[in-house]
């Protein structure tokens, strides 16, 4: 099989990388900018859960055009937005303004993942489809590790303002070699006819549709007839109501009620992020593994998927931690067993899309209803630190609690991991909820 999938995904993980830093720069930001602007916990947690309302929205289009116009130039369209978004943050000068540069800045970002679903599933087989998504998924976790230190440094050199400045050029500078560099397997110079053939075959997709009729066979709608699209969503929502807390408070939180300084925040407080990049990369690789090994699909994707979430519910116990260190560990343990889920949650569109004109569609669908625990997260959060006087205990056991839930979703609400079936997407729903039990 080609040898330049490993280069395609690897600049996914490059542009999510940097979808992340522009993502948490606000949240690095935060305390310095609600000193300077007058803003309080309430007004920070609105405008940090502003993003989630447009990047959730704009999940379901983004998964639909990006699986007509392709990968190629939905992401050097959604990288070029959000940078420009992200620079613009910038000049903001009060709660409104800053609003909506957040909302806009969701826009852009929600093409990213269908996106890189979609290259995952255009450049990998079946075998190696977890691994390849645990690598474009780190790109979120090297890109959270690494806005704590940039943004940090920065803000403390220059000022909170040039910070935005200097993560939005960030982008513009990615979209200039993901336009050189990538192709589809089928257009891709360096690709022979014999490695397309190798790799199309070793994907081990059943061709019960052509892909010219795929959108009149499977209507875009009717994906939300199956059990299985319904259980991604509301697992992938638990995942994210934590993975989110992360995201936006737990900078506060370490400033907050662990008195960090910002230099501190820039070194302690990336070791959390850091544990989970390696923690993803085995999450993709135990998956595979376990597939490669003879276990069903639907075996090896659970096995992970509901394993990650029951161990990612540790983060509760941070709240009677003695101490920073023992506080930071259970934070590490939490953030690597949700990336060693992630890993997995990002190869089902792959795995159970009715054709390969629907992965995109399908992971735009499962994003949007996970960030839609950005928006909970971001504002629950916020509103709860206002009424307790800042206190984080009712937010780390709610996030514990959603650990658990999604391990039950995996486990019992999403069905066989396997491709949709086509023939019943378009007939009525039988009352046995045979087409509804994939």
């Amino acid at each position: 099989m080609p040898r330049l999938r490993w280069l395609m995904i690897g600049l996914c993980m490059a542009a999510n990388a940097i979808n992340y830093i522009d993502r948490a720069n606000l949240a690095v930001a935060a305390p310095s900018m609600t000193k300077e602007l007058g803003l309080d916990a309430t007004d920070m947690g609105l405008i940090l859960s502003g993003f989630f309302w447009t990047y959730a929205i704009m999940q379901l289009p983004f998964g639909y055009v990006a699986d007509r116009v392709g990968a190629r130039l939905s992401l050097v369209v959604a990288v070029v937005w959000w940078s420009a978004c992200t620079a613009l943050t910038a000049v903001g000068r009060g709660f409104l303004s800053l609003l909506g540069l957040r909302m806009l800045l969701g826009i852009g970002e929600a093409g990213a993942y269908p996106s890189f679903a979609k290259v995952a599933a255009s450049w990998f087989p079946r075998s190696e489809r977890s691994f390849a998504s645990s690598i474009f998924d780190s790109g979120s976790r090297v890109g959270s590790a690494l806005a704590i230190p940039l943004v940090s440094w920065v803000i403390a050199t220059l000022g909170w303002r040039e910070s935005f400045v200097v993560t939005g050029v960030l982008g513009f500078v990615w979209a200039v070699f993901w336009m050189w560099l990538y192709r589809e397997p089928e257009n891709h110079p360096k690709v022979s006819p014999e490695e397309l053939a190798r790799l199309r075959a070793a994907q081990e997709r059943p061709k019960t549709v052509d892909a010219a009729d795929a959108q009149n066979q499977v209507p875009w709608l009717s994906l939300f007839r199956y059990r299985t699209v319904w259980g991604m969503m509301a697992g992938f929502f638990c995942l994210n109501f934590v993975i989110y807390f992360f995201i936006t408070w737990f900078p506060t939180y370490l400033v907050k009620a662990r008195g960090f300084s910002l230099a501190e925040l820039g070194t302690l407080g990336s070791l959390p992020a850091l544990a989970s990049i390696p923690a993803g990369w085995l999450g993709g690789f135990a998956s595979d593994a376990l597939y490669r090994r003879g276990w069903s699909l639907t075996a090896a994707r659970k096995t992970c998927l509901v394993g990650g979430m029951l161990m990612s519910s540790v983060i509760t116990l941070s709240i009677i931690a003695p101490n920073i260190y023992v506080a930071l560990l259970c934070f590490a343990v939490a953030y690597g067993s949700l990336a060693f889920t992630a890993a997995s949650i990002w190869a089902l569109p792959g795995d159970v899309a009715p054709t390969p004109a629907h992965v995109a569609s399908i992971g735009g669908i499962q994003n949007f209803a996970s960030n839609v625990a950005g928006i909970v997260t971001t504002t629950f959060t916020g509103v709860m630190l206002t009424v307790t006087q800042g206190s984080f205990v009712i937010p780390l056991i709610v996030a514990g609690g959603f650990c658990l839930l999604g391990a039950f979703i995996y486990l019992f609400v999403v069905g066989e991991i396997a491709p949709l079936p086509v023939r019943d997407a378009r007939a009525p729903a039988p009352r046995s909820g045979a087409v509804t039990a994939r």
